[in-house]
């Protein structure tokens, strides 16, 4: 074949093999029901810290959808909860887990959380208080998602959680093919557990070794948290980082 004509074809069919790349090659378009459960006027207070939280970018990853039924642990001031209450619907259900070992930590949020829970608007989300090592939730579920708090269910004052029955407890609740989707902050690389106490931080590895030796797949992670300025040797609270942390958002995935 001559050059001119090979360059010819190429140049044809170079965009098409472009575009049939996955999309996971690039950034992952949002979906429209993720915008309109971000847009909702009810959360308008919420509206300030989604560039900062990377609303979008992360509740797509979580691919949760509408209809589904959600748990998420330790929900603090329900930023999360209120858009996952959005995308589900009222077909859906998202159900929040309040450990009992965090009362004394989170007493406001709490009081917050039981206004929230009885609000019709929210009348998809359910509150479940129980001791931390338990998790005691309905069968069936799509995802569960935790953000910033795995590391605690490692602390004393949590127990500490074994973290093994755990995990496996959230593997059996999730039905074939679901996710867990966790985002913590990042401590540095080969330390362990051990700033999961005094910096709040945990490091990425054990994370991912504890979760697939639940029988997980590890199914991808997304970078749209990460800070590569982050020193990862100051307390998440420290005010030159706080609210800045370089963290991880770590998928797994029960095998279908």
């Amino acid at each position: 074949m001559r050059p001119a004509v090979l360059a010819a074809l190429l140049a044809l069919t170079l965009p098409a093999a472009a575009s049939a790349l996955p999309a996971a090659a690039g950034k992952q378009a949002t979906p429209a029901y993720v915008t309109a459960a971000i847009n909702d006027p009810a959360r308008a207070a919420d509206r300030h810290d989604d560039a900062r939280r990377q609303m979008a970018a992360v509740m797509t990853f979580t691919e949760v959808k509408p209809g589904q039924k959600v748990v998420e642990l330790v929900p603090g001031s329900g930023y999360w909860t209120r858009v996952f209450s959005a995308i589900v619907g009222p077909t859906g259900r998202v159900y929040t887990i309040w450990p009992d070992e965090m009362a004394k930590y989170s007493t406001k949020s709490y009081a917050q959380w039981q206004k929230l829970v009885t609000t019709a608007h929210y009348g998809n989300v359910s509150l479940l208080k129980q001791p931390a090592a338990r998790f005691d939730v309905p069968n069936g579920i799509d995802l569960v998602f935790t953000s910033q708090n795995y590391h605690d269910y490692h602390d004393p004052f949590m127990g500490p959680v074994d973290m093994a029955k755990f995990d496996k407890k959230v593997f059996d609740a999730l039905k074939p093919g679901g996710l867990f989707v966790v985002i913590d902050h990042v401590a540095p690389a080969g330390s362990g557990l051990a700033d999961t106490d005094t910096l709040h931080r945990i490091d990425p590895a054990v994370v991912k070794k504890e979760v697939e030796a639940a029988g997980f797949v590890f199914d991808g992670e997304s970078n749209a948290l990460r800070n590569p300025a982050d020193p990862h040797t100051k307390a998440v609270f420290d005010k030159s980082i706080r609210g800045h942390t370089d963290q991880f958002i770590y998928r797994f995935r029960k095998p279908q």
